[in-house]
């Protein structure tokens, strides 16, 4: 470094993903993918991706801090990542791919937990930000076929940014910059999942399995999959509106089925590698109930099927509606 570049260090899953990012902005001298935190020296890509060195996949950027901030790189380390999930990144799972900003003085620290603090408060995510703020320990670049990969490999990194659900998350999530954060804020507080002793007192067996446990339940022999009647759908444990009849068709899989969400938002998707090709799991946003599954045999106008367990969803009437707190939504009828 010259007397005037910084070093910031992130990690957000996918080194080849986040190093692309920082790659772009104006005043980023430089962005090498590597690898922190960890208990032994000169890791190697197989040690870390197994998850047992301790160490995560992060980059090191070099900065210009004339030209770029320190808040402005952590305004696009957010944009980059999901801050709820400290269990991974998108279809990359466990604590090599977790979330982390590795401050190097003081200063980023104090910026950085006010960002976080920022953005939990905003609304923008219906599950608190999760995100760890630790200081910056020895950095070990990567392998050199790891540096610049989106560059040296563009066709297979745009097959991996979209297969593991990174791209469809982040464009749901920051597709309207306008948000407004007092009705998200609303949402928070209204939708969550209860304690796992409640859920399972609550639910049966077969709701419990399939909403917890990831289970499928038997085709024509479930509540919803001939219901014809105009209502939503919402998550069985939290109440997150879900699905709504307009957007319901006879898909003759003896699964509801629709053709798309009441709201994206209240949706998450994932990549489920049980059966061969691999499929699209649906879960709820907020509660994280496994819902069923999303594939690309649909009809117009999304060209989607949404393929749901009833055992994940509660049915609520059109007539309903105001009386069980979804006025708001009768407008879907119009």
């Amino acid at each position: 470094m010259d007397n005037k570049s910084q070093k910031a260090t992130f990690a957000g899953g996918c080194f080849w993903c986040v190093e692309t990012a920082f790659k772009q902005i104006p005043g980023v001298l430089e962005a090498v993918s590597g690898y922190t935190g960890g208990q032994i020296a000169d890791p190697t890509y197989e040690q870390v991706s197994a998850g047992t060195s301790g160490h995560v996949e992060a980059v090191e950027i070099t900065f210009d801090p004339e030209k770029i901030s320190y808040k402005g790189l952590l305004d696009t380390f957010w944009r980059q990542i999901d801050p709820t999930d400290r269990h991974g990144q998108f279809s990359d799972r466990g604590p090599q791919y977790q979330p982390v900003i590795f401050y190097h003085s003081q200063d980023q620290k104090e910026v950085a937990e006010r960002s976080r603090d920022e953005l939990d408060k905003s609304g923008r995510f219906l599950r608190p930000i999760d995100t760890d703020i630790v200081p910056a320990t020895t950095f070990y670049p990567a392998e050199v076929h790891h540096q610049g990969y989106s560059a040296k490999n563009p066709a297979r990194y745009r097959m991996y940014h979209y297969g593991t659900g990174r791209e469809i998350y982040l464009q749901k999530c920051w597709r309207d910059e306008e948000v407004d954060a007092a009705a998200d804020a609303h949402r928070k507080h209204e939708y969550h999942k209860p304690p796992t002793k409640e859920i399972r007192k609550r639910l049966t067996n077969t709701q419990y399995n399939v909403t917890q446990h990831g289970n499928t339940e038997r085709p024509f022999h479930n509540d919803y999959y001939n219901e014809k009647r105009d209502g939503i759908y919402v998550d069985i444990v939290s109440g997150e509106p879900l699905f709504c009849s307009q957007d319901k068709f006879d898909s003759k899989t003896g699964w509801p089925s629709f053709t798309k969400p009441i709201e994206n938002k209240f949706i998450t998707e994932h990549k489920d590698f049980m059966l061969t090709p691999p499929r699209t799991e649906v879960r709820s946003y907020y509660a994280d109930s496994h819902l069923g599954h999303v594939f690309k045999d649909g009809p117009d106008p999304t060209g989607l099927r949404y393929c749901i367990n009833s055992a994940a969803l509660r049915f609520i009437p059109k007539d309903k509606l105001d009386e069980e707190g979804y006025a708001d939504l009768i407008s879907l009828f119009d």
